[in-house]
This record gives C-alpha cells, sequence and structure tokens, in this order.
C-alpha cells in the first residue's frame, strides 16, 4: 500500500536517491505553421528507445542554495518503509522565474518515481496530495514544464486537465546535451 507524507527539509538528501529517469519512445515533434502565427502542430514521433536521467541537471538537496524554499512542499511516497517516490511543490518565491511574480500560482518543480513504480499511481497520489495542500495555501494555479522528449509526463499532465499554454523552442539552446529539446510549460486550475 502507498503512502505519501509531507517531509520538511531534512529529508532531501534521501529525496536525492530517487532517480529522474525517463524512458523516452517517442517525442512530440513540432511544426510551426506560417512561422508560428497560423499556429503549431505536434506528431508524435518514435525514436531510438533511450533513458534521460533529470536528476543530473539538480539536485533536491542543494534547493536551498539557489532559492528562498521557506514556502516549498516535499513530498515522499512509500511502500511500507521504502521509498519509491518524491516531489515538490515551490509556492511563492522570490526570484523564481517560472512564477513570474506571482502569488497565486506554485510550481511542480520535481516528480519522480522509481522505475520499477512507474505507472502504479504513485505519481498520482503524491499530485493529489500537493494539489490539495496547494487549494488549502490558496493557490488558484499549479505551473508544470516538461519537455517534448517526456511523453509520458505530458500526457499525465494532459490527464490532469493541465493546459499546455507555452511553448519554447529554444529554451535549453546554450545546453549542448539537450539543446534540440522543447520546453513545454503547463497551466492547471486548482479551483
Amino acid at each position: 500500500m502507498i503512502t505519501v507524507k509531507e517531509m520538511d527539509k531534512s529529508c532531501l538528501e534521501m529525496y536525492d536517491t530517487i532517480s529522474m529517469n525517463v524512458d523516452v519512445h517517442s517525442e512530440y515533434r513540432i511544426r510551426t505553421i506560417d512561422n508560428g502565427l497560423g499556429g503549431f502542430h505536434f506528431d508524435e514521433v518514435e525514436v531510438e528507445p533511450y533513458i534521460k536521467d533529470l536528476s543530473v541537471y539538480e539536485k533536491a538537496a542543494e534547493y536551498e542554495q539557489n532559492f528562498d524554499i521557506t514556502n516549498w512542499r516535499f513530498y515522499m511516497a512509500f511502500d511500507g518503509e521504502k521509498l519509491v517516490g518524491a516531489m515538490t511543490v515551490a509556492g511563492t518565491t522570490p526570484d523564481l522565474n517560472m512564477l513570474c511574480g506571482r502569488e497565486d500560482a506554485c510550481v511542480l518543480w520535481d516528480i519522480r518515481v522509481i522505475d520499477e513504480y512507474k505507472h502504479q499511481g504513485v505519481g498520482q497520489k503524491m499530485l493529489d496530495a500537493g494539489i490539495e495542500n496547494a487549494k488549502a495555501d490558496g493557490y488558484t494555479q499549479m505551473i508544470i514544464e516538461s519537455q517534448n522528449n517526456n511523453v509520458t509526463a505530458c500526457n499525465f499532465y494532459r490527464k490532469q486537465g493541465a493546459v499546455l499554454s507555452k511553448i519554447d523552442m529554444y529554451a535549453y539552446y546554450q545546453e549542448e546535451s539537450c539543446r534540440d529539446e522543447v520546453q513545454f510549460i503547463w497551466y492547471l486550475d486548482l479551483n
């Protein structure tokens, strides 16, 4: 039986023991119509399968070095005593670019589930807990970032009712390893 517990920042080293592996089998390719003025067309295209480990880009134990995490909530999912998932929801935070200065929105900063527990509802249980607390904290929207090569996450957020509102084809252009990835920003209404 999976249980989700809200934790404090003392859990972040344990949090980092959970990998953020994304099994990539397909990706969304975006074609612009009339240079974007006519819209975008999304094609899901199969690719040579690979695993992308998103945990190489940041460590939860280092959050506090970069941000004021006073308004952040941390969740961990357990199967009995076994840690199987973790999630961070960032609340009002000065200088958190994704919030654009908003105090009525929070960010689903990170969600991860160990490989053998994926597609078993662990992420859903954590997200449900995060949404419930975000509402209680007075947030009206949750902002979520994903990439075009994380089709599973995109489908999960769409299933929650999130709306894809921003597409940035050059968000990662400065980073050689992910230059060709496209950033998707989703907005999930919490009311």
